[in-house]
């Protein structure tokens, strides 16, 4: 057998990524309507970021304080409902 029959003999699992893939989407859309939001990275979810000689802070610019974020997913999922609601 040459390498190339052999390696030609092994089809490419498609219909398994795509079922894989699918799964993962529905998951993270189920995600993404149950928790819309996630810990901002900066601040790591505290809404405090803490100076670096000592125990004073501030609140984070990038989530005001509150921790939280919108995950993509949702910010892309708002965007599209708004897009099929308005009506001119």
């Amino acid at each position: 057998m040459t390498p190339l029959a052999a390696a030609t003999a092994t089809p490419f699992p498609t219909g398994t990524v795509l079922v894989l893939a699918l799964v993962w989407s529905a998951g993270y859309l189920i995600a993404c309507w149950w928790w819309p939001y996630r810990a901002h990275g900066r601040c790591r979810g505290s809404g405090k970021l803490r100076s670096p000689f000592g125990g004073a802070f501030r609140s984070c610019p990038g989530c005001r304080g509150t921790g939280r974020v919108l995950r993509a997913g949702r910010r892309l999922w708002s965007a599209g409902r708004d897009l099929t609601t308005r009506r001119r």
